[in-house]
């Protein structure tokens, strides 16, 4: 199996009409804390995910702001890893970066080589969502923004989230829930067909 950086996955694959040759791609799954990064993984991997989940203790009271998230007892401290293989011969590596700010540091060694990304939102912790939102426009990497309707959240209009985040008309944005792997799946086949997008855009 090849594995190649983001414009030769893109051009492979938009050029595989057929072929056996199967094509791994890099894939970010962002976001503020617990906004069910882990989860979306877990998800929709096919193989069993590696996770680096830590059990929360006093010691991050004052430094995790859990409002909203109160019932979460564990966090992601490294990466969440996993894998899932599209049509077309096209196997995406998925890696969950760690939510917390006191973890950004390892944003920009799992970024090396990514295609694209997914930001995860909830409408109830929307600011959280801006770190990543302003990471990937400054770097230049594709993204989306996916909002995870939470049990029990309301429901917002696309529209209002979309002008909330200030994202630009281009950036694709769905309302998803990403405890169902069929709706993990729409949102990271979304992120691919967006990255395509922009590459066949290109002059």
């Amino acid at each position: 199996m090849d594995y190649v950086h983001s414009d030769a996955a893109v051009r492979d694959t938009a050029a595989a009409t057929g072929g056996d040759r199967l094509i791994a791609a890099k894939i970010l799954i962002a976001g503020g804390f617990g906004v069910g990064k882990t989860t979306m993984v877990g998800s929709i991997s096919e193989i069993r995910p590696l996770r680096t989940e830590e059990v929360l203790t006093d010691r991050s009271v004052g430094v995790d702001d859990t409002t909203g998230v109160d019932g979460k007892t564990s966090t992601t401290v490294a990466m969440d890893f996993g894998r899932i293989t599209l049509p077309d011969d096209l196997v995406l590596y998925l890696f969950g970066t760690p939510g917390q700010q006191r973890f950004w540091f390892m944003w920009d060694e799992l970024s090396l080589g990514a295609l694209g990304a997914v930001v995860l939102a909830d409408v109830r912790r929307l600011a959280d969502s801006f770190a990543a939102v302003d990471y990937f426009e400054e770097r230049g990497t594709p993204f989306m923004v996916a909002v995870n309707c939470f049990d029990g959240a309301e429901r917002k209009n696309p529209d209002d989230v979309r002008i909330a985040l200030d994202l630009d008309e281009s950036v694709p944005l769905l309302l998803c829930d990403v405890r169902d792997r069929e709706s993990a799946k729409s949102v990271l086949i979304t992120v691919v067909e967006h990255v395509l997008d922009r590459t066949t855009a290109r002059p």
